[in-house]
């Protein structure tokens, strides 16, 4: 019982650094400047008000457009 009480832990362990260091990930600012998309630069406002974001508003809509009819 001990064992699986340990692994069950230690998954739950790992799934959390995972999930922190995904998080950290997200927060640190894009490295460029253009839509990885598009290729067009991304806005000044969108970079100000999402410094993770890699896409550009219009290619972001896309995408979430296409997420929402794979969802449905």
């Amino acid at each position: 019982m001990a064992n699986n009480i340990d692994r069950a832990a230690e998954i739950t362990q790992r799934n959390l650094e995972t999930a922190l260091a995904n998080r950290v990930r997200i927060a640190e600012p894009a490295a460029n400047d253009e839509c990885i998309d598009c290729g067009y630069e991304i806005p000044a406002a969108r970079r100000q008000a999402a410094p993770w974001a890699t896409t550009c508003i219009e290619c972001q809509g896309i995408r979430e457009r296409q997420a929402r009819r794979f969802r449905e």
